[in-house]
């Protein structure tokens, strides 16, 4: 037996709380709305980095690369001083959104290297420089710098030349649920001696300093000394738990309680405070810690003097203390034996890649995967009311940022889309990570999708929570074919969870409902009103109402809510097949999507579909008249995700279905010409049936564009806006002014949304997914009868199963090593000659789509780690 699909199932049956722990503690609180209590709703001015240290968080805690159990209770974390740094560093550092040129910007270099489902073993590497950190300079550089201008990074100040700093690799492996061995250990890079300061610090979040009681409040909890390199920690809910430190020079003792007089001017209550370790070690400042050997946050300093090429480590010990001595323990036979078993289980998960660099990428994306989830705590009617102990909230602020979210209670560990950048979670990229996690730990993943539907997140009119900076925005709907796809990746037909299927459906329903009364406002199946995840592709800011009395019919909209239709289709057909009271609604669902369908194709003529340039665009309506805005964006490749193919033998055997759908075959045979409408495939004896908005004529002109290398085929996947704009572009006169798009192929040089994403050319890997497995539903359908020149004009002739393992193929490729030792994500930089960096990756949040090398959130492993499918298919197609 595998050990970890052991323990997975000893997790999943409640046996033994195997998840118990794990790298919940979080990369950054400071900058999060839930922290801001200002009157303005400014999140990072209000909690800065420079407050990190000394203040203490009220919703969560974060660390460098630690672990808390699932609670958040008692957290864990290493901080480190290189003797020259102005600060302990124990967070990683990074720019606030409006410091940075392209938004807010870690500037460390973090890896996160291994970890199991379980987190029996986890391996993570950070380069800590051995200059003092250039805080300043980082600031204000980037400040500096315009958007049309690249990100100033810590690499670009040159900290790293000569190999001055050194890698700390810091691993966790678990002896028992209750019992942990750390282990850091830090390798000097550079050129001469160096010294370097260990702080591994054990802390509990501070629950006892608001006047609140009920459920997460308990009585204030307490670390103290036994011994002279062992601490004691008791919590009410968790227990008492053991830190053994062998070989500490000293225990450190303080509180987690904010420093009053450091960030606000007023004396603290009480002399021990959160930034006292700094205070102690950097300023020499002996009477900052407490002499009694007590406190709620308490370190073990460890100190160390690496010559060049050297390297030494320290192991710790985190475990539940019954009271008596702890068995002894062989620490590293469990940490072998659990890099052993890490081997085994990836050896079965990653099977399908077949070739060494892409076994190390793929492990390397489902290791950041698992390192991003992570406690998140948020009442919004606590977080609006205030705390007794504290000052009042500002006037105002009942109406504030999610003032109508007041029934939101958030106290989960939830899949993050990266931990620094974005430490809070957002709907549609949650379904993304579901995908890659269903692999790896399907009981995880059906939770997460069954949590974010139930009713202490989703509003009781049926509006799901977007992301904590408007839990009200609109991101793609896209959780029902989340909930589809994993439903069907997690068992073979016959064994499959229809338990979570039927519950899943049930509060989908919910959500689908809101959607067609609030986004459909004429009813006339066109869909407008958000933003809907593509934050600047379009002319407006389309989360911001319009000016005058515009109006915008976004095709993408349109889209997703014919592909929401078809998976809630497809779902009740399934559930159909042991519960005919699904038929009736099967056939609301194809119903409704004939009618979105005819609508995206013809109404008002030719609906969103341009006839003269064979493309979907977005309508502007404006006093009666309606024209298309010909922007060429990903916008107007979303309709053809928007297909299903089903099998005639299913639909037979349900007769209600069957009965409703001969109507339809009877008397709607106009919407024929329009859309792939029932059309029926005799080929090789199996007859399917196709829904899908495109025609095949109008899908084979999309696709036109699609696989042209001028418009949106890139070497790297698809372009979210097509190459033709970088010499045309579209501009609007609207209001007194122009407004233009073009084409960027790399960050965004506008501030539309923020201007930390940009959706105007560069490659996504979430809807480059969605076309690659559209395109390969088509096939299904189509087979070998419909071929297509990819890339356009090249006389190469593929079939769309080919033509998405070409796409999938150039997607792989950004990740992939070429002769020069160089993959394309990296851009120019030491990772291809150093051979201590050369190993490592990292999962960008987009790529720029004429080089491949990574952007935005550098740890956003979450849907980039979608690649892992595309390195199986080539492996597969390669054997």
């Amino acid at each position: 037996m595998i050990a970890e699909l052991v323990r997975l199932a000893e997790a999943g049956r409640r046996e033994k709380n195997w998840k118990r722990w794990g790298p919940y503690l979080s990369e950054r609180q400071w900058g999060t709305v839930r922290e801001d209590y200002s009157a303005e709703g400014d999140c990072w001015a209000y909690f800065p980095h420079d407050h990190a240290r000394s203040r203490a968080y009220r919703w969560g805690e974060d660390g460098l690369m630690g672990i808390c159990d699932r609670e958040g209770r008692l957290c864990f974390a290493p901080a480190f001083w290189n003797g020259r740094d102005p600060i302990l560093k124990e967070r990683l550092f990074g720019l606030s959104g409006p410091e940075g040129n392209h938004g807010e910007d870690v500037k460390e270099y973090y890896y996160y290297l291994d970890s199991t489902p379980t987190y029996a073993y986890l391996k993570a590497l950070y380069k800590y420089p051995q200059a003092a950190f250039p805080y300043a300079l980082l600031v204000d550089e980037n400040h500096r710098r315009g958007r049309d201008q690249p990100e100033f990074e810590l690499e670009d100040t040159g900290i790293f030349e000569e190999g001055r700093y050194f890698d700390i690799l810091i691993e966790y492996a678990k002896a028992a649920p209750d019992d942990l061995l750390i282990r850091i250990t830090a390798a000097n890079r550079g050129p001469e001696r160096a010294p370097l300061f260990l702080l591994p610090t054990l802390w509990f979040r501070n629950t006892w300093s608001w006047g609140r009681e009920g459920e997460g409040y308990w009585p204030k909890p307490r670390i103290s000394r036994t011994g002279d390199t062992t601490l004691v920690a008791e919590h009410a809910s968790l227990g008492k738990f053991r830190l053994e430190a062998e070989g500490a020079a000293q225990l450190l003792f303080t509180e987690n309680e904010t420093d009053m007089e450091r960030v606000f001017g007023v004396e603290s209550p009480g002399p021990y405070v959160k930034d006292a370790f700094h205070a102690f070690l950097i300023e020499g400042r002996a009477d900052s810690v407490n002499p009694r050997g007590e406190g709620t946050k308490a370190a073990a300093v460890y100190r160390m003097e690496l010559e060049p090429g050297a390297s030494a480590g320290i192991q710790l010990r985190l475990c539940a203390d019954d009271g008596g001595d702890s068995a002894p323990l062989d620490a590293g036979q469990v940490f072998q034996q659990r890099q052993r078993e890490a081997d085994e289980y990836y050896a079965i998960r990653l099977r399908k890649c077949t070739s060494d660099a892409s076994r190390r990428i793929a492990r390397q994306a489902s290791a950041g995967l698992l390192w991003s989830k992570q406690f998140y705590y948020y009442s919004v009617e606590q977080w609006l009311e205030g705390d007794p102990t504290q000052p009042a909230p500002p006037p105002g602020r009942e109406l504030g940022r999610n003032h109508d979210w007041k029934h939101l209670y958030n106290r989960d560990v939830i899949s993050m889309p990266d931990n620094w950048e974005f430490p809070w979670y957002a709907a549609w990229d949650l379904a993304f990570h579901m995908i890659p996690f269903a692999r790896l730990d399907p009981d995880f993943a059906k939770e997460q999708l069954v949590l974010l539907l139930r009713e202490w997140y989703m509003r009781p009119n049926g509006q799901s929570p977007a992301y904590e900076f408007a839990f009200g925005d609109v991101n793609p709907p896209v959780h029902a074919w989340a909930c589809w796809r994993v439903y069907k990746i997690t068992g073979q037909r016959g064994g499959r969870d229809r338990v979570f299927l039927g519950r899943v459906f049930q509060k989908l329903l919910i959500n689908f409902t809101w959607w067609v009364n609030r986004k459909d406002v004429a009813g006339q199946n066109i869909f407008s009103g958000g933003f809907l995840g593509l934050d600047n592709i379009g002319v407006f800011d389309r989360s911001q109402p319009l000016p005058g009395n515009l109006v915008l019919e976004q095709a993408d909209g349109t889209a997703w809510m014919a592909f929401y239709c078809l998976t809630m289709l497809s779902m009740a057909l399934e559930l159909a097949r042991e519960d005919p009271a699904y038929e009736d609604v099967a056939s609301k669902f194809f119903e409704h999507f004939v009618a979105i369908a005819s609508a995206t194709n013809t109404l008002g003529g030719t609906g969103l579909w341009n006839e003269a340039d064979g493309f979907y665009y977005d309508q502007l309506r404006m006093d009666g008249t309606t024209f298309p805005m010909r922007v060429r964006s990903a916008v107007g490749l979303l309709p053809l995700i928007a297909a299903e193919v089903l099998d005639e033998d299913v639909i037979a055997a349900l007769p209600g279905f069957c009965k409703r759908l001969a109507w339809f075959l009877d008397n709607r045979k106009d919407l024929g010409r329009q859309i792939s409408y029932m059309e029926q495939d005799n080929s090789a004896g199996h007859k399917h049936r196709l829904l899908a908005i495109p025609s095949r004529e109008r899908l084979l002109r999309t696709l036109r564009y699609m696989l042209d290398e001028n418009e949106f085929l890139s070497p790297y996947g698809i372009r979210s806006l097509s190459k033709f704009h970088q010499d045309h572009p579209y501009i609007l006169e609207t209001d007194g002014s122009n407004r233009k798009v073009d084409y960027e192929p790399a960050e965004s040089t506008t501030a539309l949304f923020g201007g930390n994403s940009n959706w105007r050319g560069p490659i996504w890997f979430p809807l480059n997914y969605l076309w690659i497995e559209a395109l390969e539903r088509y096939h299904h359908f189509y087979g070998d009868n419909l071929r297509v020149e990819c890339p356009t004009g090249s006389g190469r002739m593929l079939n769309l199963k080919e033509v998405a393992g070409e796409l999938m193929s150039r997607l792989a490729h950004i990740f992939l090593p070429g002769d020069d030792g160089r993959a394309p994500w990296q851009g120019e930089s030491r990772y291809a000659q150093d051979p201590h960096w050369r190993d490592l990756v990292l999962f960008h949040e987009y790529f720029n789509a004429d080089t491949g090398r990574g952007l935005g959130a550098s740890h956003q492993t979450g849907w980039t780690s979608l690649v892992i499918r595309c390195l199986e298919d080539m492996a597969r197609r390669k054997s």
